[in-house]
């Protein structure tokens, strides 16, 4: 029996090529988690642990199974719904390390933290450390090449029955910023990723467990990075019309806010000075339907989230009120 096309190909394949220019989808909705992560009307915060010695903006800080447990802890206490751990820096120019050691880095992390009943996920390419990580009590696969890395990460994924971030990705940390090239990023990038999602689903991932990523600094200059965050209902729906996914965003200590801070000779400023500009796109993402937001700092950017969550609720109480108004000039 020949077998239909997955719905995603089906309902977005009529998107067409985006119009230079074009906004965002109008009516966009915060998409629900997956199931077996928490669940809020708000944006979740999702809490950065690496357990690395070179990541690129706290490589070494919890390096160490005691010093990255009790920094998941004090993500969790002050407000991370999710503590992402990941034991390889994907940091642009970044050698890969071996699979062995990746897993003696995050194995007892993942274990301790999710013994004190943390929701942790996984930040790996690998299907070996995934599994180990499911079976130490990760509860998602957070995976920045989609699939791509290890062809045995979606059908792990589909087996597992759990929840998966399918990021944007265009190759390994040493080679992705000479891919970053694009006529119409938001359109192409949307593209790319339905592709990952056709395929993973064909592998056996259930869409209902996918999460969307566009890779914000992964084969992307700044200016592809400002488009993306503006259009992430397009980012969403694969720029089509079909079914939407949940969006995760991780914008934080990234380069282009470094560089956007600029001194005024040119001089980036540091990952770490960049926190405040962090918060900032955690709201604007927020209001604009991001499911997640990704970060190092987690206190004010889970005021942010709350912020962004009143100021929707606010604006959606008004709607009819300005419907009504409309009609009433129509007439």
């Amino acid at each position: 029996m020949a077998l239909l096309p997955h719905r995603v190909t089906l309902m977005g394949s009529d998107a067409g090529t985006r119009p230079p220019g074009a906004g965002p989808a109008p009516g966009a909705r915060r998409r629900p988690s997956p199931p077996g992560l928490p669940s809020e009307a708000r944006c979740l915060v999702m809490g950065v642990v690496n357990v690395t010695p070179d990541s690129f903006s706290d490589g070494g800080a919890w390096f160490g199974a005691d010093a990255a447990i009790a920094r998941g802890l004090e993500l969790a206490a002050q407000g991370a719904d999710i503590v992402d751990v990941g034991g390889e820096s994907t940091r642009p120019g970044a050698q890969r390390i071996p699979a062995d050691e990746e897993l003696r880095r995050v194995g007892p992390v993942i274990s301790g933290l999710a013994r004190a009943g943390v929701p942790v996920s996984v930040d790996t390419m690998r299907a070996e450390v995934a599994q180990a990580a499911l079976e130490a009590g990760a509860r998602l696969v957070n995976d920045v090449s989609g699939g791509l890395a290890d062809p045995e990460m979606p059908r792990l994924v589909g087996q597992a029955g759990v929840p998966y971030v399918v990021m944007h990705w265009r190759g390994h940390s040493h080679q992705m910023q000479d891919r970053a090239v694009y006529d119409d990023v938001v359109a192409e990038v949307c593209e790319e990723l339905r592709r990952r999602v056709d395929a993973v689903v064909t592998a056996g991932v259930d869409p209902a467990v996918i999460i969307l990523d566009p890779g914000l600094g992964f084969a992307k200059l700044p200016e592809h990075n400002w488009a993306l965050l503006t259009h992430l209902a397009e980012v969403s729906r694969l720029g089509g019309r079909g079914p939407a996914f949940p969006v995760l965003i991780g914008a934080s200590r990234k380069r282009f806010l470094g560089r956007l801070l600029a001194a005024p000779d040119g001089t980036p400023r540091p990952f770490a000075g960049c926190d405040d500009a962090t918060v900032s796109v955690t709201a604007l993402a927020a209001a604009a339907g991001a499911w997640c937001a990704r970060v190092h700092e987690v206190p004010a950017n889970a005021d942010a989230v709350r912020v962004a969550q009143a100021w929707l609720e606010a604006a959606r109480q008004q709607e009819p009120a300005v419907r009504a108004g409309l009609g009433g000039e129509a007439r």
